[in-house]
């Protein structure tokens, strides 16, 4: 093999490395989009779960405070 021949194997190679980096990237890049749609999702379901057991406390409070006024007024 010539010294050419050597440059241009390892420019093949290097140009196809450099492809399967790029191709990498842009995996990385939408497995990242994914993992932060899945957590916005996540933090949404969050926020109505906490927002439904502040509401389920508050008809637990006003059946309790129903099941007493009912109680005294026996």
């Amino acid at each position: 093999m010539t010294a050419e021949d050597d440059i241009a194997s390892v420019a093949g190679q290097l140009a196809f490395l450099t492809k399967t980096v790029e191709e990498m990237t842009e995996q990385l890049e939408g497995l990242r989009q994914t993992a932060d749609d899945q957590k916005e999702r996540a933090d949404i379901q969050q926020e109505r779960i906490d927002l439904a057991a502040r509401e389920l406390t508050q008809v637990s409070d006003r059946l309790q405070a129903a099941a007493n006024a009912l109680r005294q007024s026996i």
